[in-house]
């Protein structure tokens, strides 16, 4: 089986590689934040927040990272697959 990057130029394959390794890391890092207060997504570390089952500091500072990881992996999964269509 021919590799990924087989007949995609230099440039653009450590385009994609730089992407793709970004997204990996703010996957993680998101992941740690809903791990760290043992919830499964953003919305219910909110929720927890509101209903004061977690206290809100760090908490809510840690939400709006969460949030904004969230956000910057869809705009990179949205830039990443533009890239690959024009290949």
């Amino acid at each position: 089986m021919p590799g990924f990057y087989e007949n995609i130029p230099e440039e653009q394959a450590d385009q994609i590689e730089a992407i793709s390794r970004l997204r990996f890391e703010l996957r993680e890092n998101h992941a740690a934040l809903l791990k760290k207060y043992a919830v499964e997504n953003i919305y219910q570390l909110k929720q927890e927040i509101e209903n004061g089952n977690i206290p809100e500091h760090p908490a809510y500072e840690d939400y709006l990272s969460a949030s904004l990881t969230s956000q910057t992996q869809e705009i990179l999964r949205e830039e990443l697959k533009a890239y690959l269509a024009e290949l």
